[in-house]
């Protein structure tokens, strides 16, 4: 898939990850619709790159669908909707019991809610707009790419809901890559490690250069951009499909 004249979305695409992702996307010419919850940095960044804004929380399906559509809409002249790439999601630290008692389920769905099935939400609405698409030279319609963690493997200490909505992530990829196969749709999922995004922001500098001195090599926190240099590689490289690609320097991570 050639990202140069190809309409792509990013869903969670104003920050840390899915930033740098639609920065990438820009520079290799991609015709990019931004999605994402906060809107006062989607349209800006939305407005530095010369590329379309829409406001979509990944829980809500209507706004899924909605941002899908307006995406598709914009490069309809080009192709339409040919790539698509989810990087939102957030996290939540909690034991699944402890002294006051079980794991509340609230943060747990909520979790689960964004991570895995904003994901999956993503996948649908933007796999059959791209069921629409004309095929390519050698048949291709479209790519979509997912963001796990090495958390779906390593879940640490604390982690029970990020692992949990991690995992089903990773779990999907093969079965919609068989799904989509036969209409020419790849689906490839990144699980990255340790990277310097707006999680990790918050922590002192000590903590967050600890981080960085556990990964083995480069013994630092990954940089965003090198998120969106796999996530272009996957688009442009047609053999990567019903993969997750662990992105993490060699990290294990430890129980805590």
């Amino acid at each position: 898939m050639n990202i140069e004249g190809s309409g792509a979305l990013v869903v969670g695409g104003a920050s840390g990850l899915g930033e740098a992702t639609s920065r990438k996307l820009t520079a290799e010419g991609a015709i990019l619709t931004i999605a994402d919850v906060n809107v006062e940095k989607g349209q800006a960044l939305a407005d530095e790159l010369g590329a379309a804004f829409v406001a979509c929380d990944v829980r809500e399906e209507a706004q899924v669908e909605a941002a899908v559509a307006q995406a598709a809409e914009a490069a309809k002249d080009d192709g339409g909707l040919r790539i698509a790439i989810t990087c939102a999601g957030t996290g939540w630290a909690q034991k699944v019991a402890g002294s006051k008692g079980p794991h509340p389920l609230m943060p747990f769905e909520v979790i689960i809610g964004i991570n895995l099935i904003g994901t999956f939400n993503v996948l649908r609405y933007a796999a059959t707009a791209m069921l629409e698409n004309a095929p390519g030279e050698s048949g291709e319609r479209g790519v979509l790419v997912n963001t796990a963690s090495i958390a779906a493997y390593d879940g640490q200490i604390g982690q029970i809901a990020y692992s949990a909505s991690k995992g089903g992530v990773v779990g999907m990829t093969l079965p919609a890559a068989r799904d989509l196969a036969p209409s020419g749709i790849r689906v490839v999922t990144i699980a990255p490690g340790l990277f310097d995004t707006p999680l990790l922001a918050a922590l002192p500098e000590p903590a967050r250069q600890a981080l960085g001195a556990s990964v083995p090599f480069p013994a630092r926190l990954g940089d965003p951009a090198e998120y969106a240099q796999l996530a272009a590689h996957i688009v442009e490289n047609q053999m990567l499909n019903g993969e997750v690609i662990r992105l993490d320097g060699a990290l294990r991570m430890a129980p805590k």
